[in-house]
């Protein structure tokens, strides 16, 4: 059993500054070669790649293993080349040598690229990468920003704002100010961050995709969702003229309160224009309506309901709307007094109202999708089967009064032959026995 220990010089610096051609085989030789290319270059770090290479060899001889220890180093024209090269060598040392398993040595990220080739041809048992301590940041840092700008995603995401701010810059210092231009520069690289960080495109592209399989699926929800974009933009058109219509007011508390009671409205017909639309897609397909689909529209006019209550109830005290004048009825016996509904009879009507329909949407949901409630226990309890339009299943395991012939001394051939079994059978019918 033989162990290629075997360093990797990719870019030939070892013939480069010693003259030398690999595969340099041998523990003497490659002694020798720390120090040739330690007086070359004491501060290349394939001088410790190939100590280390020595340090591992003699580490498996002592635990009587055998081991040959080799550089092999690649051609300087080009990395298709340089990896020929190498591929080469192996195959001659292969040949030569026989190892069973090799172990790698590399002291940077491009020899690394080799062991590929080395994994190929042998089985390799460890790769040990020699990082001289000093420069263990540097060269970290060195293939990090390497690997980064070999990122097109990163490189796009990254280094094109960072770009494009830099340009655009001095045009807005020269035209306008410095400050103008750092602020505007600013606002834009914020935006851009927001954009990525609550991933924006992602949610316009699956957007895009439902309004696209909407459209060619044909379904209703389609129209109503247009016609729901409009509700909204007409609450919201209503909510602002009556906060325009106020008088100079402090603060933004009455204006949101009126702006509140002007919309609701608008925004509540709105949700129920868009739940109708996706409730006719339910009622159109084959699958039972979702109880959550039946319940939506009576939640929409319940939080409706208490929302424009309370708007209703602030802006009353402040006097800005009036209470509600029910007028006087007489019909024949039955005759009513006006009344007025103001304050809290006023809020707690809406209150009471929005439960109310909260509870009516709860009840038509339970009642319509096809769904059984449950005792309380989180268990659904399953109806028995009706014996005419569903009679139970016959059981596969034989009866004692059912599928067996009659014994001539009573009871069934079964009986008696559990009981010849038992020994419990006395008589000695030869009709039982050849029953049994």
């Amino acid at each position: 059993m033989t162990t290629l220990v075997v360093c990797l010089d990719r870019t030939d610096d070892v013939g480069r500054k010693t003259g030398l051609r690999s595969p340099i085989v041998g523990w003497e030789a490659v002694r020798a070669l720390v120090t040739d290319v330690g007086l070359a270059d004491p501060e290349d770090s394939g001088v410790n790649a190939l100590l280390e290479s020595l340090r591992v060899a003699q580490s498996l001889r002592d635990e009587d293993e055998e081991t040959v220890v080799a550089v092999v180093s690649g051609d300087r024209e080009s990395m298709v080349s340089a990896d020929r090269a190498v591929a080469r060598q192996l195959d001659d040392l292969i040949e030569t040598y026989e190892p069973t398993s090799a172990v790698v040595v590399i002291d940077s990220a491009e020899d690394e690229r080799l062991v590929p080739v080395v994994e190929s041809r042998v089985r390799v048992d460890s790769v040990d990468r020699v990082v001289v301590r000093q420069a263990r940041d540097i060269e970290s840092t060195y293939y990090l920003l390497k690997q980064f700008l070999a990122d097109e995603e990163l490189r796009q995401t990254i280094l094109v704002p960072i770009g494009l701010a830099l340009l655009v810059f001095p045009i807005l210092a020269t035209l306008r100010s410095p400050a103008e231009g750092a602020a505007a520069i600013t606002t834009v690289i914020g935006l851009f961050l927001l954009y990525k960080g609550f991933n924006v495109d992602e949610i316009l592209t699956g957007v895009a995709v439902k309004t696209r399989t909407s459209l060619y699926s044909g379904q209703v929800s389609v129209i109503t969702y247009v016609v729901a974009v409009g509700l909204t933009l007409a609450g919201l058109f209503a909510g602002g003229l009556g906060v325009s219509n106020l008088e100079d007011t402090q603060g933004i508390y009455l204006p949101a309160m009126q702006f509140a009671f002007d919309s609701v409205p608008w925004l509540v017909m709105a949700a129920l224009t868009a739940s109708a639309g996706r409730l006719l897609d339910e009622a159109i397909s084959e699958e039972p309506i979702r109880s959550s689909y039946l319940n939506l529209p009576f939640i929409v006019v319940s939080i409706g309901l208490v929302a424009r209550g309370f708007a209703a109830y602030f802006l009353e005290q402040e006097g800005v709307v009036d209470p509600i004048h029910v007028p006087g009825y007489d019909q024949g016996i039955l005759t009513i007094d006006p009344f007025t509904i103001a304050g809290g009879n006023r809020l707690a009507l809406s209150v009471a109202a929005g439960i109310l329909v909260g509870l009516v949407g709860i009840k038509v949901a339970a009642t319509f999708s096809g769904t059984e409630p449950d005792d309380g226990d989180g268990v659904v309890e399953t109806p028995e089967p009706d014996p005419e339009t569903n009679p139970p299943e016959e059981t596969t395991e034989p009866r004692a009064t059912a599928g067996a012939e009659a014994h001539p001394n009573g009871g069934t051939a079964e009986a008696a032959s559990d009981a010849e079994e038992v020994g419990e059978l006395e008589s000695g019918d030869a009709d039982g026995e050849s029953l049994s």
